[in-house]
């Protein structure tokens, strides 16, 4: 593309270029080599081997050949490691195939290799390796339920009560458990006792409207409740139904009050909304399924045309399928997971109320490093997965997760280091304003140094609505670029987690050249395409962020919230977000220059919010058909607001005027803001339908902006 004015890709021509890339083979196998075969390994594995071979034959001939397990290879590693004088690189290739493992592999310190000579679990080219958590179910029979033809399957481990699942994948793709209502939700009626504190009123029970609940639905106490309250997903297991009072109760309690989402300082007493799943009675539409525990029963009612006598039915047994695990004193170190499926995971609750503090960030990954150094997960996927993708907890260094495809998530894509560093009150629970809560987050030193990079993250919080696409907590030293992060129902891009300004973890990173979209999806509120926390030094650069809607407020597509200071936000395109283009909330030497904030709705910059806030606004190019230019969200300001904007130029295509706050452009420039700005046309070519390229008669010259070259945004794509 060539520079100058026209160098600015639309947002649709994006879209349309990145769906034909990830619609490329070079993401299904990307860190195989060219060809096909299982090419030169130290030791094979396949669904087809046996334990007992020497696992040095690709396929079995003369008595031997392959392992059957990782677990198996690995122990053979050990060994070999043990042998050598000198440490070389070992690399174990998986034939095609389906490994249903009965535990996760746990791989330590003894099972690491050296900078040099890593050692390298790789799937064969060409072929799709895929390590399970689950179990296949067979031996089905058709039987009824509800005056409907179903598919039923005994499963005597979920009869004995050592087994149960939350998750169903038949044919390759996620199946729903009942649902009611089947479309939209409920609003609960009443909240009894509750005053308007929202933050230390957590609900365990509530009043529910005539018909919604039942007191004779079948296995009650398997049935879950799952409400809405702000930025939370709460899932609540029923205790008891009072049918007289039309009171259910829970036996745990949500972590905030369920109470319709508004902005901080806001005492509003109406009630959230909820839905029900779970409902054998509610067992009538094509593609969901029922697990009776007390019977060991699968009741799944069919698509249309799906032949269940062919079908593969799998349900999650582990919560994690690889476990990276090191010690203070000796790291895991030297690992790489190359070009491998990882699937079928299942969902584990928060340890005391029924939700995570904020982002699912108390949902285990699938693949988890603790004490890791110099590992990666390339070029693969991690698919049909109930709770994390990915986690990095504490201790790790120079992590890449680079080039996966990571969908159908339960909770969120990638989530790395701490949490929330929050005081706790002596006793091992943390406090959050007179909130006390069991301390579930971990402890020890924060990773650094983790690079998240080309990797298409979708379809994520499908059991978890409340994770994010990337969350990174209080760590330093972050890169997360050329992401294609879509279809989620929070935010997409999440750094950092300590809620002030004192001296922070969560420093130096780097954001950029990514491509979030489709962000909330009118689910929950308070969120954006990327949000920060406490996050100095950071930079969000080259970014294009569209389509972001929220519930009931916060729907933006750059949001620094509370403790955000010494952050550049520059050169990014943000379209077509409910509530602005960038806002500003109780944040400190906040820098946006030179981006493209266009046609989103209520405004295009806001700041405003508890405590203040400093944020400087320079050549930026402002276009919108409805709203404020700038707007004052929130409550009231401190007094410690400090503005800079200068050399922006702004253009309100409906021909109303352009609005700062309640102030004309004169009154505002009397406040000294944007005395060297304009009210222009910026001229793009077509900025209704998404492209913000200029035309050569553009003013955006004038105020400075310089156009930049937006063809490398999102995932690259790699010979091998």
């Amino acid at each position: 593309m060539r520079a100058g004015a026209n160098a600015i890709i639309t947002a649709a021509r994006l879209s349309l270029l990145l769906a034909a890339v990830f619609a490329r083979p070079w993401l299904e196998g990307m860190a195989a080599t060219a060809g096909a075969g299982p090419g030169v390994a130290d030791f094979f594995v396949s669904p087809r081997g046996q334990d007992t071979w020497s696992g040095k034959r690709p396929d079995a001939a003369e008595g031997d050949g392959p392992f059957a397990t990782v677990a198996r290879a690995r122990e053979a590693v050990r060994v070999l490691r043990k042998m050598q004088k000198e440490p070389r690189g070992l690399r174990i290739v998986l034939r095609g195939g389906t490994y249903y493992l009965g535990a996760p592999l746990e791989f330590g310190p003894e099972d690491s290799g050296t900078v040099k000579a890593p050692v390298v679990y790789a799937a064969a080219a060409g072929e799709k390796v895929i390590l399970s958590g689950g179990r296949r179910l067979t031996g089905g029979r058709w039987g009824e339920a509800n005056g409907h033809k179903v598919w039923v399957v005994d499963i005597p481990d979920v009869k004995a009560g050592t087994w149960r699942f939350r998750q169903l994948f038949v044919n390759g793709e996620r199946r729903p458990r009942t649902r009611l209502p089947k479309h939209g939700e409920f609003r609960i009626e009443s909240l009894p006792g509750y005053t308007g504190d929202f933050l230390r009123s957590p609900t365990k029970q509530f009043v529910y409207a005539p018909g919604e609940i039942s007191a004779t639905w079948r296995n009650l106490r398997d049935v879950e409740i799952v409400g809405i309250t702000r930025w939370l997903d709460n899932r609540l297991p029923i205790a008891s139904v009072n049918a007289e009072t039309r009171t259910v109760t829970f036996d745990r309690a949500s972590l905030f009050a369920l109470v319709s989402s508004a902005p901080w300082g806001d005492s509003t007493t109406t009630p959230s909304v909820y839905w029900v799943e779970n409902v054998f009675e509610a067992l009538d539409t094509a593609s969901q399924w029922y697990l009776d525990r007390p019977q060991g029963r699968l009741y799944y009612l069919p698509r249309s045309g799906e032949d269940m006598t062919t079908a593969e039915i799998i349900a999650p047994r582990l919560t994690q399928v690889v476990r990276v695990v090191g010690r203070p004193s000796a790291p895991a170190h030297d690992l790489r997971f190359e070009g491998i499926t990882f699937s079928h995971t299942e969902w584990q609750p928060p340890a005391d109320y029924a939700s995570s503090l904020q982002a699912g960030v108390e949902v285990p990954g699938a693949l988890f490093f603790d004490y890791a150094e110099r590992c990666a997960v390339t070029g693969g996927a991690l698919e049909h997965i109930g709770n994390c993708g990915i986690e990095v907890n504490v201790g790790c260094a120079d992590i890449e997760i680079a080039r996966n495809r990571i969908t159908d998530i339960g909770a969120g894509g990638i989530r790395i280091g701490h949490f929330f560093s929050w005081e706790t009150d002596g006793s091992g629970r943390m406090t959050e304003r007179g909130i006390q809560r069991k301390a579930a987050m971990p402890t020890g030193p924060h990773s650094q140094r983790i690079t998240v990079a080309d990797n298409e993250i979708a379809h994520c919080g499908r059991f978890t609505p409340e994770a994010v696409g990337v969350f990174v907590g209080d760590n330093a030293n972050r890169t997360i670029v050329h992401n294609h992060i879509h279809d989620l129902f929070y935010s997409g891009i999440s750094i950092g987690s300590v809620q002030d300004f004192g001296p922070r973890h969560a420093s130096n990173n780097v954001v950029e050249y990514n491509h979030v979209h489709d962000i909330g999806q009118g689910m929950l509120s308070d969120l954006a395409g990327i949000y920060t926390c406490s996050t100095p030094g950071s930079r969000i650069a080259f970014n294009v962020l569209h389509d972001v809607a929220r519930r009931d407020y916060g729907g933006w597509g750059i949001y620094t919230d509370e403790g955000s200071h010494d952050t550049v936000i520059q050169k990014n395109v943000v379209s077509r977000c409910q509530d602005g283009a960038l806002f500003v909330h109780h944040s400190r030497n906040i820098t946006a220059e030179n981006n493209v904030f266009a046609l989103n709705r209520a405004a295009q910059i806001d700041r405003g919010g508890i405590g203040g806030f400093e944020l400087t606004c320079a050549r930026n190019l402002v276009y919108f058909l409805e709203g404020k230019a700038v707007g004052d969200y929130g409550s009231a300001h401190s007094g410690r607001d400090v503005c800079a904007f200068d050399r922006n130029l702004y253009w309100n295509a409906s021909g109303k005027p352009v609005l700062f706050g309640n102030k004309n452009f004169a009154e505002w420039q009397a406040t000294d803001q944007d005395k060297s700005s304009l009210i222009a046309d910026p001229l793009f070519v077509d900025p209704e339908h998404g492209n913000f390229r200029l035309r050569p008669d553009s003013p955006a010259a004038r105020i400075g902006f310089v156009p930049w070259d937006f063809s490398a945004v999102g995932p690259r794509r790699f010979k091998d």
